[in-house]
């Protein structure tokens, strides 16, 4: 069974949906899946996102399960399952015949990612970064996405070219240690042993 992933996100240009994969490729194989890459879906915007698995959910390909993975935009509450989320944050029905292991978050946002991984912030933006002006957070994944974009923002201010979403967040994507992202990112984590267990 192979998996095809529509990921949020990807930009507007070909060029851009062509960094959008290689980035998240390079994710997955250095979270350990060299073998048991996912189909990488670009998104765009998430409810075109949300689009994209439902047609593929409904039209389902021999030996293909699609997943989907979307930031969660706010805190997901603890008795909440992923689609539970959905459903109260975006009023997404789960569509007939998936399950509770083809959805999954990135919690609260992409970025999170780079704020767990404070050593590949320091190589890829060199020595002018200061990481003292993003917290120790204990819980990363409680933390809004609007802070963690204000942090990212401050400790590279007197970078030579400061953090923006765009190709530097593909970029940054393709830098950051899965092992650490799923260390700090329980979400993250469930995502990639999912993908380990792959038959």
């Amino acid at each position: 069974m192979k998996y095809r992933l529509y990921i949020e996100g990807g930009g507007n240009s070909a060029s851009e949906s062509a960094q959008f994969r290689k980035a998240w490729s390079e994710f997955f194989r250095k979270a350990g899946l060299s073998g048991k890459l996912p189909s990488i879906v670009r998104g765009g915007g998430r409810n075109r996102t949300f689009d994209q698995f439902k047609t593929a959910v409904a039209n389902p390909k021999k030996n293909e399960l699609p997943l989907l993975l979307v930031d969660s935009e706010t805190a997901v509450a603890a008795e909440h399952s992923v689609w539970q989320h959905l459903g109260s944050k975006d009023n997404w029905d789960q569509p007939t015949g998936t399950d509770d292991r083809q959805a999954f978050l990135m919690v609260q946002v992409m970025e999170t990612y780079f704020v767990a991984d404070r050593s590949s912030l320091k190589r890829f933006f060199g020595s002018d970064f200061n990481a003292d002006r993003i917290p120790q957070w204990p819980n990363l994944e409680t933390i809004p996405k609007e802070t963690v974009f204000n942090a990212l923002a401050d400790a590279t201010r007197e970078c030579i070219t400061p953090y923006r979403k765009g190709k530097l967040s593909f970029e940054l994507l393709a830098q950051v240690n899965p092992k650490i992202v799923a260390d700090a990112c329980p979400h993250a984590k469930d995502l990639l042993d999912t993908l380990k267990k792959r038959k």
